[in-house]
């Protein structure tokens, strides 16, 4: 399966809108699709913001990801928790960084 812009959606990603005990997914491929391109997207936005953000500020690598943390599990977050988490993921996999 891929994206809107053609690229794969992993399985990991998939798997999030799989119901425990179930092996087909609660939405549609359309669904996962644009919900992964979309959560790939701000993964890779939130990448290039850490480095910004450690180089503006002069924190730690340990601070611009806890406020990167913040945002993606706030109650407002554009993401359900279950996206934040593979956000998070995708991020700290992009940025090479450990939490």
């Amino acid at each position: 399966m891929n994206d809107e812009s053609g690229v794969p959606v992993p399985q990991s990603f998939i798997d999030l809108y799989v119901e425990p005990g179930r092996v087909k997914p609660v939405a549609s491929r359309e669904q996962i699709a644009e919900r992964h391109e979309f959560c790939e997207d701000l993964a890779q936005l939130l990448a290039q913001r850490a480095g910004e953000i450690r180089a503006d500020l002069g924190i730690t690598r340990q601070d611009v990801l806890e406020r990167m943390r913040l945002g993606l599990f706030d109650d407002d977050s554009e993401v359900e928790t279950r996206e934040a988490q593979w956000v998070w993921t995708r991020l700290l996999e992009l940025l090479g960084w450990t939490p």
